[in-house]
């Protein structure tokens, strides 16, 4: 947990350092749109909006492994019930034939 942290503050320092040193005023064009700002704030958006663009894409994906997990999950349960079932019942199946035959033997 404490990596993941000394990571973060690593990146976010990354980012300031970037953002200082690209402070160019720049405009992006894309069709009617027209977007002016420093060139770290343009870098941003588009970045963002990528990585939005990403998870939405990935999201179906993520929601079916998810469910799919869920129910893997939920017949292996039922199989390791069944499996300690089948051993009681082993068991128990074994018991008579034993006391069977020590009472054949005396």
């Amino acid at each position: 947990m404490i990596i993941l942290f000394i990571i973060g503050i690593l990146l976010g320092a990354v980012a300031v350092v970037f953002a200082l040193q690209n402070i160019a005023v720049i405009t992006v064009t894309f069709f009617s749109w027209e977007l002016t700002g420093s060139l770290a704030l343009v870098l941003l958006i588009t970045i963002l909006s990528g990585m939005l663009i990403a998870i939405f894409l990935l999201l179906p994906q993520f929601i079916k492994s998810h469910f799919k997990l869920k129910n893997l999950q939920k017949e292996n349960q039922n199989l390791a019930e069944e499996l300690r079932k089948q051993k009681e019942l082993t068991i128990f199946a074994k018991r008579p034939i034993e006391v069977q035959a020590t009472d054949a033997l005396q």
